[in-house]
């Protein structure tokens, strides 16, 4: 689905594509990703708050200035890359479809409207077509663990699914990334941490075992997005998902371990076959070598690591399942990746 242009401005039949967002980690990486996969960008708009409006982007060898994100800086844009937060996702898209564009959200502000197709390319592409003005991208986490989930789930139809997650601090954004390198650097030094934000505790040489607010059954709002947000974007509303998220001192890229009980039988060889031919995925699967995805290989990458493939030894012998670890980065493939492989298909 990508376009080849050479410089901003010259695609014939360009479009006109606004980051809102753009001086955030994501919305940076929206105008990376766009720029390397030669998306047909006639005219860049970045958008930000009134405190980065002013700054400037660099996007195909130009220095662009960053506008301040209102209603009226959507007039003559295309399509909309959104890297904002809920708030300001519900407040300014609505304004931005009401001016003719069409917008393709990272937030969770619109992911379980009924009439705001969620999409993994890879997995529910043909959910576009019915978008009325905004597509959401999905939460890092739910893209990192269907990539590889789905061709499963086509191979042997899948039906419950036991999920840990260890989230890197960038995914809560450029703050999580500078707190925990200064609490890093506080380490080595000798001093004390002290006082910690975003994160409840002190990340660095520590896990924390919640990452969103607690609901009343003890599960956390990033908990309960992999079973909605799986549920949706495969169209299996039954799926039963017991999910655990926690955040560890890594700087980029999400792991998942995830146990995956099907209505038919897969071995783990043929697995391993499937997800070698799986868009999106490279399999990383050879104990004797000691290969295995780790975030550290993954980070900067596109593709999802799948490796660790084996038996569920829990299970009874009438049960299908297998477990698998995988390993992606949350910013690409969990975000800005995904969002411009989604806006591919408006061009």
């Amino acid at each position: 689905m990508a376009h080849k242009q050479n410089s901003l401005g010259t695609q014939a039949k360009g479009k006109v594509v606004a980051i809102l967002g753009a001086t955030g980690v994501v919305g940076t990486q929206m105008m990376c990703c766009l720029e390397e996969r030669s998306f047909p960008v006639s005219k860049l708009v970045p958008l930000a708050s009134s405190r980065s409006a002013g700054s400037f982007v660099d996007f195909c060898g130009e220095k662009i200035q960053v506008r301040e994100a209102t209603p009226e800086a959507f007039e003559g844009v295309d399509i909309v890359l959104g890297a904002a937060g809920d708030a300001q996702a519900k407040e300014l898209l609505p304004e931005a479809v009401r001016r003719g564009c069409v917008c393709v959200d990272n937030s969770h502000a619109f992911r379980l409207d009924e009439d705001v197709p969620l999409v993994i390319p890879e997995i529910n592409a043909q959910d576009i077509k019915n978008h009325q003005g905004i597509i959401a991208n999905p939460n890092c986490a739910t893209i990192i663990g269907l990539v590889p989930l789905w061709p499963l789930h086509k191979a042997a139809g899948v039906k419950r699914l036991i999920v840990s997650t260890y989230q890197a601090a960038s995914g809560a954004g450029l703050p999580g990334l500078k707190e925990l390198e200064r609490e890093m650097a506080c380490l080595v030094s000798g001093e004390s941490v002290g006082k910690t934000t975003p994160f409840a505790y002190q990340l660095a040489a520590n896990l924390i075992p919640q990452i969103g607010a607690f609901n009343e059954e003890g599960y956390t709002s990033e908990e309960m997005k992999m079973q909605n947000e799986g549920r949706k974007i495969m169209h299996l509303p039954e799926l039963r998902v017991n999910c655990t998220c926690v955040r560890v001192p890594v700087m980029r890229s999400h792991s998942e371990s995830i146990t995956a009980e099907f209505d038919h039988p897969i071995t783990p060889d043929e697995a391993r076959t499937v997800l070698e031919n799986a868009p999106g995925v490279r399999v990383v699967d050879d104990p004797s070598v000691l290969a295995y995805p780790m975030p550290l290989d993954t980070s900067d990458q596109d593709l999802v690591y799948v490796g660790r493939i084996r038996k569920d030894l829990s299970a009874s012998a009438a049960t299908n399942s297998l477990t698998f670890f995988c390993c992606g980065d949350q910013i690409r493939k969990g975000a800005a990746t995904n969002a411009v492989q989604i806006a591919e298909y408006l061009v």
